[in-house]
């Protein structure tokens, strides 16, 4: 048995050590918001966060998030209470066709927990998941609103 903690709940599954993390989410746990998309840690539509820090789940070993906090866009705004870039990707319109989003969201994150007043270039830099539809500009102005409302917290 692997125990990882999802979304602020503990969690017990008894699957291979090498499965991908992402195949636990979905398949094991039900947590659906993590994508498959390519399953060679490129696209990053499976970003969640293990201990804080973004992971492509695709290919992350359930075994390495053994004992660690899992959080995916499932767990990011508990009590109904929207994230700051969850609000800010809403109010900028940046999804088109959203089956990117969840591991862009969980990437900006991530960004402004570690620079909270990202640069262009900051964000360029740590905003590698690809999005088909081309959103990247609508990102970039999201991820700069939600630093300038001062409410992410590092």
């Amino acid at each position: 048995m692997i125990q990882l903690t999802v979304n602020g709940r503990s969690r017990e599954v008894d699957v291979e050590p090498e499965m991908p993390l992402l195949w636990v989410l979905r398949d094991v746990l039900d947590v659906k918001s993590p994508k498959f998309g390519c399953g060679i840690a490129q696209c990053g539509a499976c970003t969640v966060h293990v201990n804080g820090e973004p992971v492509r789940s695709c290919s992350f070993p359930v075994s390495a998030a053994a004992g660690k906090r899992v959080l995916t866009l499932e767990g990011l705004a508990p009590a109904g209470r929207l994230h700051p870039v969850q609000q800010a990707w809403i109010e900028h319109q940046v999804p088109q066709c959203g089956y990117c989003q969840g591991g862009q969201i969980l990437a900006a994150v991530a960004l402004l927990r570690k620079k909270p007043n990202p640069t262009d270039k900051d964000i360029d830099e740590a905003m590698t998941n690809i999005c088909r539809c081309g959103t990247y500009a609508r990102i970039r102005t999201a991820i700069h609103a939600a630093a300038k409302s001062g409410k992410v917290k590092a």
